[in-house]
């Protein structure tokens, strides 16, 4: 059976769009706000980005940061935003929903899911903080969902790369597991090796500086640790390109 690797890009403006396809990606979750780990782009974005680049476009779904249970209203909007995304013509969109319990809200992820057909759709991370991988695995393969986003439950793909692995084989090509969260160039064949995921998800991103040159010294926007008051995220064509090759020489690898 010949293995095929898929990369997605987890891109945060038309930019960074550009880049991951320059950079040989298969695919683009398109996000704001990743330091909130990714909220719905605003239309314009997501409009500019399907006239920008030919590859698949996944908007991400969610009104905000924090949690996955979201109210009537919330759960509204996430609906509009899907028939928008439609309407721009993209090829899929992420979602993610839970119950206060900790498990795949089955109702209302089904319903996002027919509204987006025949759009494809991701399951995202909410899937990490379920209180049974196996069983939300089951109940997303159910609503209709064609992948998982996850890093196996653990802050990174790495860390979670055993249950990962277990995942692929419950899943039994009924569903695709794609790993994400602290995947770079160096982990890659790692991955691949130890949990048999043949879909990655990564921001492959860097802080450019800002080309400002005034800059108020008493004045901070931003004031997160480790991120830069100037700096810019961007994804790096580099990287993208860096990712795929080193991806593909372990599979090549692997087959002899």
């Amino acid at each position: 059976m010949l293995m095929s690797f898929v990369l997605e890009i987890c891109a945060n403006s038309v930019a960074s769009c550009i880049a991951a396809e320059e950079g040989g990606a298969n695919r683009i979750e398109l996000c704001d706000n990743l330091l909130e780990g990714g909220t719905t782009p605003s239309y314009a974005t997501i409009a500019i980005a399907r006239e920008k680049v030919k590859i698949d476009l996944y908007p991400i779904i969610r009104p905000r940061g924090g949690d996955f249970l979201y109210s009537d209203l919330e759960f509204e909007v996430m609906k509009k935003d899907i028939e928008l995304c439609k309407q721009l013509g993209c090829n899929g969109v992420v979602i993610g929903m839970l119950t206060p319990d900790g498990r795949v809200d089955k109702h209302r992820c089904k319903e996002l899911v027919d509204l987006a057909w025949p759009m494809g759709v991701t399951f995202h991370r909410a899937f990490d903080m379920t209180d049974n991988p196996f069983e939300a695995l089951e109940d997303i393969i159910e609503i209709g969902c064609e992948r998982i986003l996850t890093s196996g439950s653990r802050n990174t793909a790495v860390e979670g790369a055993s249950l990962l692995k277990d995942l692929v084989e419950r899943a039994n090509d009924r569903i695709i597991i794609m790993a994400g969260s602290g995947v770079r160039a160096n982990n890659i064949a790692q991955l691949i090796k130890t949990t048999g995921v043949m879909e990655y998800h990564t921001s492959a991103k860097a802080y450019e500086d800002s080309k400002m040159v005034y800059r108020n010294p008493n004045v901070s926007m931003g004031g997160i640790p480790g991120v830069p008051e100037y700096g810019i995220s961007l994804t790096q064509r580099k990287e993208v390109l860096q990712i795929r090759e080193l991806a593909e020489k372990a599979l090549h690898e692997m087959k002899q």
